[in-house]
């Protein structure tokens, strides 16, 4: 059996204002690829009558319909009547759910608003699926194949109680009917190489392998490379990577490159510093966002101004008159300051013109010069442009800097 197909209704005008982020369908798209459920569908639609008319057109492509929201005490709580109008079945009052609603405002030392009790209005032949962490149940209703009718499963918007209800109900049941995840997803994280570039050098390598499912995401200075299959291909494919492409792999476990440099710095028990002035401290930041980075980073520079770069790093006067702030010499200067002040192992460090003033002929808004300082070893600057927005640039630079980071640790 092949991996089973599902698809998402997300219900809520809020969702789509962009008044709240739709969080839910990435958790449940993870979950029901683990157990061999792929989502091959996501809607979301205002509160109303939109509701019905997507499990109509879900309903007629699935064998299962998974639908969040809708289910709250109010009057745009319209889900559970589309599911009633949708199977053509009435609705009637389930004096458990009702019981359930009583202690739950009882057990608060509040008085149940009438309009609570919509909740517990059920579309005949649906199961209901218990909230522990809310008013709203979930409902179940089981398909009708004599009329082209998928299971349908109700579920609360709330992320709390919404991924609740799955772990406890959908999840196991879904789990027994696919019998299992029978694919794997393994995220190939590449920097250093643009899209197009990785793509050469890979896709006809990939396109190979048999029973493979492959795709490409760009991101700031990264790309990943999803592949999908059996173990089989993931083994070609993963093979395939490495020969082709292998001094760009990051990482094959979806790990991020900061997380990765904290890990591989702490496995060969080395320590780093930063001296940042274009970035303002966000490779630090990155960085220091990984648990574990206290036990690899111990200092870091922000070294805006000239007069910091000489108190703090200990780059001359002399050559910052000679060759200006932005320069592959005062780079080299302050990763070598860093390296020294800091005694550790590693050393980065960036200076640039992020814009959107300050740029010259000679060096335009996004030139910067990067350094990496080593113990024991020589320096390594370089030169680069990156235009764009004054965050579009930083995030680059940064970027830039880990990726080399991450190089000089490997190269040894």
């Amino acid at each position: 059996m092949g991996t089973c197909t599902v698809e998402l209704v997300n219900t809520g005008t809020e969702l789509l204002l962009g008044n709240v982020v739709n969080t839910n369908a990435a958790w449940l798209g993870q979950k029901l690829f683990s157990i061999g459920w792929r989502v091959s569908r996501q809607t979301v639609v205002p509160d109303g009558d939109a509701i019905l008319s997507a499990l109509r057109e879900a309903s007629a492509r699935s064998c299962v319909v998974l639908v969040t929201g809708g289910l709250g005490p109010t009057s745009d709580d319209v889900t559970r009547d589309a599911l009633a109008a949708l199977f053509g079945v009435g609705m009637k009052e389930d004096g458990e759910v009702v019981r359930r609603l009583q202690d739950y405002f009882a057990s608060r030392n509040r008085d149940m608003a009438p309009g609570n009790l919509r909740q517990a209005m059920v579309p005949e032949g649906a199961e209901v699926l218990w909230n522990s962490h809310g008013t709203a149940p979930g409902l179940w209703m089981p398909g009708k194949p004599e009329s082209s009718l998928p299971d349908v499963v109700l579920l609360p918007g709330p992320p709390r109680e919404l991924f609740f209800m799955m772990e406890e109900y959908v999840l196991p049941r879904l789990k027994a009917r696919s019998g299992g995840a029978h694919e794997r997803m393994i995220n190939v994280k590449t920097a250093g190489i643009g899209e197009s570039d990785l793509h050469e050098l890979v896709d006809g390598g990939l396109a190979a392998v048999p029973g493979l499912e492959w795709g490409y995401c760009a991101r700031a200075g990264e790309v990943d490379v999803r592949l999908i299959g059996p173990e089989s291909a993931l083994a070609s494919a993963s093979e395939v990577l490495q020969l082709r492409s292998g001094e760009y792999i990051v990482s094959d476990d979806g790990a991020c490159l900061e997380e990765v440099l904290v890990r591989e710095l702490a496995a060969k028990g080395r320590t780093v510093a930063t001296a940042e002035s274009c970035t303002g401290g966000l490779i630090a930041k990155r960085l220091t966002d990984v648990s574990g980075a206290s036990g690899v980073f111990h200092f870091g520079w922000v070294t805006y101004a000239n007069e910091a770069k000489e108190k703090e790093l200990g780059v001359s006067c002399q050559l910052l008159k000679a060759f200006g702030a932005v320069s592959e010499p005062v780079a080299g200067a302050m990763a070598e300051g860093a390296l020294h002040q800091s005694h550790a192992d590693l050393a980065v460090a960036v200076s640039g013109i992020a814009g959107p003033g300050g740029g010259t002929p000679e060096k335009p808004v996004g030139t910067v010069c990067l350094a990496w300082a080593r113990r024991g070893g020589e320096t390594l600057v370089e030169t680069r442009h990156f235009p764009g927005d004054r965050d579009f640039f930083r995030q680059y630079v940064a970027q830039t800097a880990l990726v080399g980071l991450l190089r000089i640790l490997r190269e040894g």
